[in-house]
């Protein structure tokens, strides 16, 4: 084994490694979340996604945004097939492993090879919309300047990437110009530039492309999860267990429900059946697996904002924002929880003055605008509407609006200020004005 070999390996050992205890940390607090069934329909959620996660269809809403970032997507598909295959050469020594492939394989460098470009110019175009023309939806309070810094590393990271593929398959092209594997359109345009170079400095470029790129593959890996842009990895799970109701169809409550049934038919109360625990969500603990996903697959596109009618009209509530902070909570109290146990407090909540406040959450209108427009399939509003539901049923805090609406539906049995005798006066004035 080689000096190289045995180098690749250790990296590939330490990089596989931390990732995996990474998604440790993260599946320890997806494990403090509430169970929620979503392995229905599969055949639906199969479709949803290739349309969705796969197709893109929801970036298309904005043509030319959305084209662009297909074009990484799409990229990154085929380039990972690229990716492995660099692994695999890493380890064995060999070099092209997956050139046995034949056709196939021509299929897949040459598709590499011009996506790379695309992505390219694709990276060039995002990062001059983010400095130059800024678009309005990248601007507002809960974006900070790291998610700016977070967005440019990382499209930095993607521009190197491409830049190295290219410049390795180059190298490789002109070294073996008679006898190479695959098909490399792009490359082999730029091999001229390479024509003066001897075979071992051609080879010495190859080789640094070669580990300049697998470096940077191994640590945007590792560095993923802790940035906005794990959507990379979560997007295709988040779609694949949306929600396949219509998006107005709000969920009951089932331990209200019970309270109903009991209610109804006192015979059916059971020594086994528990108390409930919490109405509603009210910290990172309340929330479901599913809501937790949300959040790590949120990317502060903004898109949601943007289309928000509340946001629109100046009122505080950003459906972005939501997510972001759910994130944020979820990073400074999951570590208590997992250390000292579900009795672990520090004093704040999901809700309130450190986190998302109560006007907020008021302040949607519940017209769904956000869940359609959202490229990943993220559930903005049941998320709002279980934290009013918390306000209402524990805390007892409603808008004064709704505290007269409750009255009335209380003392009337409909949300007027009217008694049952006198809900049709008013039709039977105009019945008997006609007479």
């Amino acid at each position: 084994m080689s000096l190289q070999q045995s180098a690749f390996i250790i990296l590939t050992l330490i990089s596989f490694g931390f990732f995996g205890f990474t998604i440790f940390r993260l599946a320890k607090i997806f494990r403090l979340t509430k169970k929620e069934f979503r392995f229905d329909k599969i055949g639906e959620r199969t479709v949803t996604t290739l349309l969705v996660a796969f197709g893109q269809s929801k970036m298309m809403k904005r043509p030319l945004a959305g084209i662009l970032h297909a074009f990484v997507w799409w990229g990154f598909l085929v380039i990972t097939i690229g990716s492995v295959e660099m692994m695999m050469d890493g380890i064995t020594g060999n070099k092209k492993s997956l050139s046995f492939l034949g056709p196939f394989y021509s299929f897949v460098t040459a598709s590499s090879d011009i996506f790379a470009l695309l992505i390219i110019i694709s990276c060039i175009i995002f990062l001059c919309r983010r400095y130059f023309t800024k678009p309005k939806r990248f601007i507002a309070p809960e974006m900070k300047p790291s998610s700016r810094t977070d967005a440019t590393f990382i499209l930095s990271l993607i521009l190197i990437l491409m830049v190295t593929l290219i410049g390795m398959n180059t190298a490789y092209v002109t070294s073996d110009s008679n006898d190479y594997s695959g098909s490399f359109p792009v490359s082999f345009y730029f091999t001229p530039a390479l024509s003066s170079l001897g075979p071992e400095q051609i080879t010495t470029l190859e080789k640094t492309n070669w580990w300049i790129h697998i470096t940077i593959i191994y640590f945007f890996l590792n560095f993923l999860p802790y940035s906005k842009h794990f959507h990379v990895i979560a997007s295709v799970p988040n779609v694949f267990f949306t929600r396949l109701e219509p998006y107005a169809k709000l969920n009951t409550m089932e331990s209200v429900t019970h309270e109903v049934k009991l209610m109804l038919n006192p015979s059916e109360q059971s020594a086994d059946t528990p108390p409930p625990q919490r109405f509603g969500v009210k910290d990172i603990e309340d929330v479901t697996w599913k809501t937790m996903l949300d959040a790590y697959t949120c990317t502060e596109c903004g898109r949601c904002t943007a289309v928000c009618p509340a946001n629109i009209t100046g009122k505080l509530l950003s459906p972005r924002k939501l997510f972001i902070d759910l994130r944020r909570r979820a990073k400074d109290k999951a570590p208590g929880i997992i250390k000292s146990g579900s009795n672990f407090s520090d004093g704040k909540s999901l809700i309130g003055s450190d986190y998302i406040t109560e006007e907020e959450l008021w302040a949607c209108t519940t017209c769904m605008a956000c869940i359609e427009e959202c490229p990943v399939d993220i559930d903005h509003v049941p998320f709002i509407v279980d934290m009013r539901r918390n306000l209402v049923m524990e805390e007892s805090k409603v808008p004064s609006g709704l505290a007269v609406m409750f009255s009335n539906i209380e003392n009337n049995g409909a949300p007027w200020a009217f008694s049952r005798e006198d809900r049709f006066n008013w039709a039977s004035e105009i019945y008997y004005g006609n007479k």
